[in-house]
């Protein structure tokens, strides 16, 4: 397994070898190309001046000669001198290549080659690196023009060739100087950025590290493992470690609800099951006397209820949970008749507490879409509830609005205030208020969570306020 910090790094050392690759090619590519220019055009400029001079002192006495030695002197002043400022070598030569004048001693007695020779006379200039078929011991880079006179107004004449050469070595030497500079800094950028590299996957890395041993542990059991070191930092790890964290959280909540489930299904099991079996050994072995059994007989079906609904509620969140990964099919009805009929349904459990009902219903029919067994469940838990937990003589309002292309639901009922933290726990899996545990000892903390997955699955939202005693449920559904 390739770890993060070794991918960093490869990938920061390519990124920075790539780039002073790239930079030092193009760099010496440029400095080439402007050094060979601009030696060029010194070089041209050194060749049409001695071109000129040469011209006007050939011209003046017949060629190069000794003739006037006072004028030989003034030219071979001047030809040394350009040869010592511009740092070249100069050749003058005939037509024919046969070398007249040059600044080096060794230069004389050699011939042109005639490749040069022609593309000077013919093209009217030369510019290359050459050798010029060994006269230098290395390749210069030599420019050339030819020498001309005036023979009419409008004719001229070929008298000769000036070739003035540039040392190379200068510009080797330049070449092998940058590539010096550019290997010492790759180097040490490359250190720097391997330094940077390996604190900055360290950094990013140990977060990482520390996230998948607590999962390791989690998946243990240790479900009070927690990554605490980096709530202060402001980045996508910081994120990260907060949103696992949360996880943790939620996986604590989600085992501790599991237990007090498993603890309360238990208890909720072993009652009944305790009585139906202890009732039915007094029957069977002759302690409950026959005129009693019957009263035995009721007890063991009460129980037997109890059981059943217990086992229903089970049946009813296994179900959702399935649904919850399905498009919840949807069709119009009227919300008021399903109401009515939960109402209906509910009469004897809200008459029996001495409760009375205040239906706010619209006069037309309110339709709207979802899933009539869904909120039918949903109609029913809420007021199961309300009716479970209002004090009695008091009323249950049920309420159904209108507004902005939603229909919305309220029950509400006078009873305990729930308290502000136990709100948002309301509709959370196996959870039961504290408060409600001496008066629902049928429940097993579902009913609320049932009407959440089901409004959840139909994209629909309940809201619960608890104040003064008024507790009030307020559900959604889309107008049709």
């Amino acid at each position: 397994m390739k770890s993060l910090y070794k991918r960093e790094l490869t990938m920061m050392v390519g990124i920075v070898t790539l780039s002073f690759t790239l930079l030092s090619t193009a760099f010496m590519l440029l400095s080439y190309r402007y050094i060979i220019s601009e030696t060029r055009d010194r070089l041209e400029r050194n060749a049409d001046y001695i071109a000129a001079a040469t011209s006007d002192y050939m011209q003046n006495v017949s060629g190069l000669s000794l003739v006037d030695e006072i004028k030989w002197n003034l030219y071979q002043s001047i030809m040394e001198t350009v040869s010592d400022v511009s740092d070249a070598s100069v050749i003058v030569a005939s037509t024919q290549g046969e070398v007249l004048y040059a600044t080096e001693e060794a230069m004389y007695d050699k011939h042109i080659p005639s490749p040069v020779i022609q593309q000077i006379l013919e093209k009217g200039t030369y510019a290359g690196l050459t050798d010029l078929d060994g006269l230098y011991s290395s390749n210069r880079y030599i420019a050339g023009l030819p020498v001309r006179t005036q023979l009419s107004p409008s004719l001229t004449a070929n008298i000769g060739l000036v070739l003035v050469s540039g040392d190379t070595g200068g510009l080797s030497e330049m070449w092998r100087s940058t590539a010096t500079i550019f290997f010492f800094a790759a180097v040490v950028v490359l250190l720097i950025a391997v330094v940077a590299s390996s604190i900055t996957s360290a950094h990013q890395a140990r977060p990482l590290t520390e996230m998948a041993e607590a999962a390791r542990k989690f998946g243990r059991g240790e479900f009070d493992v927690r990554v605490n070191n980096y709530k202060d930092r402001c980045d996508e790890i910081g994120e990260l470690a907060e949103a696992f964290n949360s996880m943790a959280n939620s996986l604590a909540k989600v085992e501790s609800q599991r237990a007090d489930f498993i603890a309360n299904v238990s208890h909720e099991l072993k009652t009944p099951m305790t009585t139906i079996a202890g009732f039915a050994e007094g029957i069977l072995d002759g302690t409950i006397p026959p005129e009693k059994e019957r009263d035995a007989l009721n007890v063991v079906v009460s129980e037997t209820r109890r059981l059943s609904r217990l086992v229903r509620r089970m049946l009813d969140l296994s179900r959702l949970n399935a649904l919850t990964e399905t498009v919840t099919a949807q069709e119009q009805f009227d919300i008021i008749e399903v109401m009515s009929r939960v109402l209906v349904s509910l009469e004897g459990r809200i008459t029996g507490r001495g409760l009375d009902v205040d239906a706010q219903f619209p006069e037309d029919p309110v339709m709207v879409w979802g899933d009539p067994d869904g909120v039918t469940q949903v109609c029913y838990n809420l007021l199961d509830n309300a009716a479970k937990f209002a004090a009695q003589g008091t009323d249950i309002t049920v309420q159904i609005a209108k507004k902005d292309g939603k229909a919305y639901i309220t029950v509400k009922n006078l009873g305990a205030t729930i308290p502000p933290d136990e709100l948002p726990l309301l509709f959370d899996r196996f959870h039961k208020a504290d408060y409600s545990r001496s008066v629902d000892r049928e429940g097993v903390g579902l009913g609320l969570y049932i009407v959440k997955t089901i409004l959840g699955n139909l994209k629909e939202s309940i809201t619960v306020t608890s104040e003064d005693g008024v507790t009030q449920f307020t559900f959604t559904l889309t107008l049709a």
